[in-house]
């Protein structure tokens, strides 16, 4: 189905697809033609995109970065470092020792 057939199916505007597709939010749905065709699998791809930015209260860019987090190992590490600086995120454990350190503290903490 076209794009405009599409968005009125997902409750969206075609302009909004086209924002979701700049940021990687659809899967690549262009003929060869150059036009946007949409088949079922698209459209539950772009409903659980929906679904997901609805339940968590937040936007596309926010949902494509969280992607990009997942996807691109250097980005990860370095989200994952800001979170550990932020005292958001425990660093991993540097050696078995440490393993079984925090192990132990847990469980003291958890009388």
């Amino acid at each position: 189905m076209r794009i405009t057939e599409a968005a009125k199916r997902l409750g969206t505007s075609p302009r909004m697809l086209r924002y979701r597709e700049a940021l990687g939010l659809l899967p690549p749905v262009r003929e060869h033609s150059g036009h946007r065709r949409f088949g079922e699998l698209e459209l539950r791809a772009v409903a659980l995109a929906l679904a997901l930015e609805q339940r968590y209260d937040v936007g596309p860019a926010e949902l494509a970065f969280a992607l990009r987090v997942l996807a691109e190992p250097e980005v990860r590490a370095r989200v994952q470092e800001l979170g550990e600086r932020l005292g958001r995120l425990r660093p991993p454990p540097s050696s078995a020792l440490d393993f079984e350190k925090e192990k132990a503290l847990r469980l003291l903490r958890g009388r």
